[in-house]
């Protein structure tokens, strides 16, 4: 008797969606499961890693375990931490070495006080800001690989890991829902977005792109993303006016201020810890060294947008050669 060697018809897989409010912003976790339950399973789980992980990472809680090593600073000797926590250091690390510092996880006293700033209206003092700027350097924080640990070496030290802890908690997301068995899943904090496997019959998610409110139709549009992280870094909806200039949340760790506005970089990268801290690291550079530190990253694609007035020809635009043009959306690159 001759077997049937037809395969099965595929069954059909839902999308389930479903959001939590974590790290100070709305998460939303999308998947396309084989049932329903398994989908609400999975973006239960998916959030739930988010919530552990904020407990571990925020610079806003005091009881997390960021803010608990902060505190024990200075230190006489290495402090053991979780995983998690050696995991986005570590990474943070890298990315400021190569970044010349334009990234820096010991930013904290800095962008305290800059917080002040920006619901004051008034610039650091100048004595503040050369205290704060002490504390903050890459020969304050050692990463001691055996036995691991972290010593702080300057009093008045506080990490902050607020341009890379989302992007990790995204890449966190997605291995539990691949874990699950869960494969085509989109994890959006807030604008900070990863993806892993395209949704089914599509080439990938489909992100809007609009880097400033006011940007010319010809830079906005939409980015299918799959298997990869895109996020925008700017001062679109956080900026403070002072003395008649703008300047952004985003702190450079050199000056102790925040960098000059209007601007916005959006970054593709494999993974959302990379996008997440890069998209700092070039704003703060500004598009010409910035575009050089996303050139040099395996897999990175970037663009840069800035205002210099107030018109459409006012509006500046600087793209890396892996940014996907206008016949080619689909990120990574199909071809």
């Amino acid at each position: 008797m001759e077997k049937n060697t037809m395969p099965a018809a595929a069954v059909p897989l839902v999308r389930i969606s479903g959001g939590r409010r974590l790290m100070g912003v709305p998460w939303t976790v999308t998947v396309h499961a084989a049932t329903p339950a398994a989908g609400e399973r999975g973006v239960a789980a998916a959030l739930d890693e988010v919530e552990r992980l904020e407990a571990i990472l925020s610079d806003y809680r005091a009881d997390s375990e960021l803010s608990r090593l902060s505190a024990a600073a200075p230190t006489d000797r290495p402090i053991p931490v979780s995983d998690d926590l050696w995991a986005v250091l570590t990474r943070a690390v890298a990315i400021r070495d190569s970044s010349d510092g334009a990234f820096d996880p010991t930013v904290g006293p800095l962008t305290t006080l800059w917080r002040q700033s920006r619901r004051s209206g008034v610039l650091p003092l100048p004595a503040k800001l050369d205290a704060a700027r002490a504390a903050v350097g890459s020969s304050t924080l050692v990463l001691v690989d055996e036995p691991r640990g972290v010593t702080l070496t300057r009093p008045g030290m506080r990490l902050d890991l607020g341009g890379i802890g989302m992007g990790y908690a995204i890449d966190r997301a997605l291995a539990i829902l691949s874990a699950q068995g869960i494969d085509s899943a989109l994890v959006d904090a807030s604008g900070d977005v990863g993806a892993s496997g395209a949704p089914p019959g599509e080439e990938g998610w489909r992100i809007a792109i609009d880097p400033i409110p006011g940007t010319p139709a010809a830079m906005t549009g939409q980015i299918l993303l799959a298997q990869a992280a895109i996020t925008t870094s700017g001062d679109a909806r956080q900026s403070v006016a002072i003395g008649g200039r703008r300047y952004s949340h985003i702190v450079d760790p050199r000056s102790g201020i925040g960098i000059d506005g209007p601007a916005a970089v959006t970054v593709i990268a494999p993974d959302a810890t990379a996008a997440d801290a890069l998209a700092t690291a070039a704003n703060v550079l500004g598009p010409v060294r910035g575009r050089t530190l996303l050139e040099n990253q395996a897999g990175c694609a970037g663009r840069f947008v800035s205002v210099d007035g107030d018109g459409e020809s006012d509006i500046r635009e600087v793209q890396t050669s892996r940014w996907p043009g206008a016949g080619e959306r689909t990120f990574p690159s199909q071809r």
